[in-house]
């Protein structure tokens, strides 16, 4: 996996599965473009990148629009192309079909959706003019059914639905777009979902039961196959959802 000269845009890059996608892309060559809403912590990981490899933070608010057109013209001013969009960013909340309301739906659509269908439609004339590719994270629950979490499996049913749509789209044009579809990853995104200590602390062993391989994942191992599906080795890989999920995705308890 060769990066060398290829320019990446990480979104949510500021922690978790983004932050460790953007230090393991520096490690084969990438010259990344990240961004977030906490500048400090872009900073750190701009820091942490391979050294001598070129790193640009966009701070950006991704439900704000002028924000996302930032991150695409900023980017492409810099670098002059733009290679791979990686649309990380996104959030979880709690909530039923009984307690959800409707601001609560609007927020977690309006971040996990709409922002990456704005900024791909930005991204994808720069896109078609390098033959680059997309990855958009989005999770085992856009393939399983869970509950409890009602409008973030909506959310990212719809990425999965969104990046099959838009692969067969680009296609024809020598885009590749694609997704991976992470299972409980060791991040903070379920403590800022509302789990406090305790409570997050009888997830991840619950996770234990509810993992084939007995265990949640690490943000490395989803950076791992958001790199793959980047490169050339994933030349023939298009409108694929690849769980990195310990099997949960495949499991029904009896």
């Amino acid at each position: 996996m060769n990066f060398a000269g290829k320019v990446v845009i990480v979104t949510g890059a500021s922690s978790g599965i983004g932050a460790a996608t953007a230090v393991f892309l520096s490690k084969l060559g990438a010259r990344l473009s990240l961004t977030g809403r906490n500048v400090e912590n872009l900073e750190k990981v701009s820091k942490n990148c391979e050294k001598g490899t070129p790193t640009y933070v966009v701070p950006a608010d991704l439900t704000k629009e002028a924000d996302i057109e930032k991150i695409v013209k900023n980017t492409v001013d810099h670098y002059g192309q733009l290679d791979v969009l990686i649309n990380n960013a996104g959030i979880i909340e709690t909530g039923t079909i009984e307690t959800t309301t409707l601001a609560q739906y609007d927020r977690l659509m309006q971040t996990n959706v709409r922002s990456i269908y704005y900024l791909t439609m930005l991204a994808t004339p720069h896109l078609i003019k390098s033959k680059g590719n997309i990855v958009n994270i989005s999770s085992v629950n856009g393939i399983r059914s869970f509950p409890g979490v009602l409008a973030y499996n909506v959310s990212k049913a719809s990425v999965d639905q969104f990046t099959r749509c838009v692969a067969l789209e680009l296609a024809p044009k020598g885009v590749r777009v694609n997704c991976v579809n992470p299972g409980v990853i060791l991040t903070e995104l379920q403590k800022r979902g509302g789990l406090n200590d305790e409570q997050y602390k009888a997830f991840l062993e619950r996770s234990k039961e509810t993992h084939a391989l007995g265990r949640p994942g690490n943000p490395d191992e989803v950076a791992a196959t958001i790199a793959f599906l980047a490169s050339n080795l994933a030349s023939n890989i298009t409108g694929a959802s690849v769980p990195v999920d310990g099997g949960r995705h495949a499991m029904c308890p009896r």
